[in-house]
């Protein structure tokens, strides 16, 4: 008991000792009218608690403003297709294809008749070197006519024994750079997949099925290919020139599977 007596003593002298100024919330008045051995509460955790959240509610307002200021500052970007990039490398590409675009005079009609007279251009024609050919079942020949600076226009006359064929005219508008008059023979990928032609007369305006369409973009039409009673009448015509480039004469057999022709032809300029 007395050991008691002496440990409760000494801790109310070591409590009179303590400065209650160093806590929060106490004050003088508190300390002398409550008693030592009983001690207010003095829970820091809470004044810390309430420092941190007016120190959140001041930086929650800060960068409000912050975010206000940057909104107003930061420009607004241009839409997909109204000054953006990728409308301006569209416009880009658009223009420069145009550029591109051959730009071509169109073409006139050429101008063609018919003649009686097959036996008499076939024996002027027999006397001329390369008038006379033979153009083969699922043929196609082409005559290369290049412009020259000479003449104005081009034109041709041509026969056939026995039986029709097809006759197209075209323009390529490559630059020329030969003045030599060539043939050139190709063969149709569709014999397998083409009837016999029909014997015998055959009305005008009977579309060839052999012909095929230009690939070329340089190539114009100026005559579709279109099978012509050539063994009949003599075929003829002319074309004034439009310009530099080539004409290509098509005499067009890839519809035949059997029969062979025979061509008599002639191309010659004129002023």
């Amino acid at each position: 008991m007395e050991r008691a007596a002496e440990a409760s003593s000494e801790l109310h002298s070591r409590l009179s000792s303590l400065s209650f100024s160093s806590f929060p919330g106490i004050t003088s008045k508190q300390s002398d009218s409550e008693p030592l051995d009983r001690l207010p509460n003095t829970d820091l955790s809470q004044c810390l608690s309430q420092s941190l959240k007016e120190a959140d509610m001041e930086g929650t307002s800060e960068d409000s403003g912050q975010h206000a200021v940057g909104k107003q500052e930061a420009p607004a970007e241009p839409p997909l297709g109204e000054g953006g990039e990728e409308n301006n490398s569209a416009g880009s590409c658009q223009l420069s294809s145009e550029m591109k675009a051959p730009q071509t005079p169109p073409l006139k009609p050429p101008s063609t008749w018919t003649s009686a007279a097959v036996k008499e251009l076939k024996a002027k024609l027999r006397t001329e070197k390369d008038s006379v050919v033979t153009v083969y079942r699922g043929d196609i020949m082409t005559v290369h006519v290049p412009t020259i600076p000479e003449a104005k226009k081009v034109c041709w006359e041509f026969a056939t024994d026995g039986y029709d064929i097809g006759f197209g005219i075209y323009f390529d508008w490559t630059p020329v750079t030969s003045r030599s008059i060539t043939v050139h023979i190709s063969e149709s990928s569709d014999d397998e997949d083409e009837e016999e032609e029909l014997e015998g007369p055959v009305s005008n305006g009977d579309v060839e099925k052999g012909s095929k369409a230009q690939t070329n973009s340089n190539v114009a039409e100026i005559l579709p290919v279109y099978r012509q009673d050539s063994h009949l009448s003599v075929n003829g015509g002319s074309h004034d020139f439009p310009g530099e480039g080539t004409y290509l004469l098509k005499f067009d057999n890839s519809y035949s599977l059997w029969r062979n022709k025979t061509l008599y032809y002639r191309v010659y300029y004129s002023a």
